[in-house]
């Protein structure tokens, strides 16, 4: 299904109908019925590898079927990697692509707390956080991670997937009749949420603040409302008019819940996001974060008041049955936020290469996307070529970028896309940029003309 229509959009008809058909193929093959003639009972066959098959065979023919690069990452001298893709050993890479924006994964305070708590307590959490899986360092985290974003109180998740899917479907069963308006380009999983909610959802045009009035103007006043977008949308690189939206917040009485997950540790004084950045942090009543990328571990969260914090650890199906995270990832994280609130020489290095690698894609006329933010997207607008220059990327330049496809983007908008951080080189960046115009003229694709 389009990105749109996961989003309540009937983008792509025929896309939807297809679904519908291989649904109904199911259906009809688990019916029993009686035979006209003899009136016996007949069984239709199912043939579940045929189903598979059809799914996978659809991806393939679309040019969209997704291969994992086997790669190790050096310890300690990233973007440095081995590539185990044939017969002769590893190959050296160097990743483009990674969500590691500030390389903190690799950074030796990092790392040393991972070793310590891995000494101290072991491996696992031992449980759910309700049972045996609650220790020290979660309760540390949390209370730092309120602290980051000036709440009251944080909770943590298994991924930033998760603290999406539960908080907002949790959210919305709370509050009686609420209806959820929804930014078109949210992240799959505010959309899983919403859609687990079983509420009333209202989807308003990317950063629309106008369509968005519109339709809060044309609910009930008395009814909940939530409004929920992100902050820096990772596809295009673009940014949330927050004060704009908050102000529509105030004025007909909704909440607001911001994905902060590709800012946090990324933006703000002490890598609080975009809303520390806008100073707008205050105005927001659930702030979700990651603690997979910027922060370089794994795990999310979500911070507000005391009491939403509660009702969502009380009540939330995917905080209360689920393992908490492992101490050795949470003493991590630990280290990471609190270096990450003290120094802003990783922000400030991450954000000059990604202006240098703009500067160098623009100068060499290669069809970079306009971003106000770290991502760089390359725009190449067909999944084929896409996943093409990739693979020549990879064998011939020992580059590691992977392509971004349908669902994650809309059909004819796929496109590579680059995350340079503060280790990325200007040597690697004009490598990099010499290899994708080589790539381009080989391919005969269309460089702009300079201004």
């Amino acid at each position: 299904m389009e990105l749109a229509e996961f989003n309540g959009f009937n983008a792509n008809r025929s896309q939807t109908l297809h679904f519908q058909h291989e649904a109904g193929l199911i259906k009809s093959a688990r019916t029993r019925g009686r035979d006209s003639g003899s009136g016996a009972e007949r069984t239709r066959t199912l043939n579940y590898d045929q189903i598979f098959d059809q799914a996978i065979d659809r991806l393939h023919s679309e040019g969209r079927y997704r291969v994992f690069i086997d790669i190790l990452r050096n310890k300690g001298a990233f973007p440095n990697a081995r590539c185990f893709a044939g017969h002769n050993g590893p190959k050296p890479i160097t990743v483009w692509c990674s969500n590691d924006y500030l390389a903190m994964g690799q950074h030796p305070k990092v790392i040393a707390a991972m070793e310590e708590a891995l000494n101290d307590v072991g491996a696992g959490s031992g449980g759910t956080r309700n049972i045996g899986g609650n220790t020290h360092y979660h309760i540390q985290l949390e209370e730092e991670l309120a602290d980051l974003h000036g709440k009251e109180a944080a909770l943590l998740f298994t991924s930033g997937y998760v603290s999406n899917d539960a908080t907002l479907s949790t959210l919305a069963k709370l509050l009686p009749g609420c209806v959820i308006f929804s930014d078109e380009l949210n992240h799959a999983s505010m959309i899983a949420g919403i859609r687990n909610s079983g509420c009333e959802k209202r989807i308003f045009r990317h950063n629309d603040v106008a369509h968005l009035e519109e339709l809060l103007a044309s609910e009930d006043p008395d009814c909940p409302k939530l409004i929920a977008f992100e902050s820096v949308y990772s596809m295009d690189g673009d940014v949330a008019p927050i004060h704009a939206l908050c102000d529509l917040a105030e004025k007909y009485n909704a909440l607001t819940y911001i994905d902060e997950v590709h800012a946090v540790g990324m933006y703000g004084a002490r890598g609080g996001g975009i809303s520390e950045r806008d100073e707008a942090a205050h105005r927001i009543d659930l702030i979700e974060g990651t603690l997979g990328k910027a922060f370089g571990v794994m795990g999310g969260y979500v911070a507000s008041s005391r009491k939403v914090i509660d009702c969502i650890r009380s009540y939330a199906p995917g905080f209360i049955f689920t393992t908490s995270l492992s101490p050795v990832l949470v003493a991590g994280v630990l280290a990471s936020v609190r270096h990450l609130k003290q120094s802003s020489v990783e922000r400030e290095g991450q954000q000059a290469s990604a202006a240098m690698l703009k500067q160098k894609f623009r100068d060499a006329g290669l069809p970079v996307m306009d971003s106000t933010t770290h991502i760089v997207p390359l725009m190449v607008g067909d999944p084929v070529r896409a996943k093409k220059i990739s693979d020549i990327l990879l064998a011939e330049y020992g580059v590691y970028v992977q392509p971004i496809n349908f669902p994650t983007v809309p059909r004819g908008t796929e496109r590579l896309r680059f995350t340079p951080g503060p280790s990325h080189t200007e040597t690697m960046m004009q490598e990099l940029t010499e290899a994708l115009v080589e790539i381009w003229d080989r391919m005969e694709l269309e460089l702009r003309k300079a201004a």
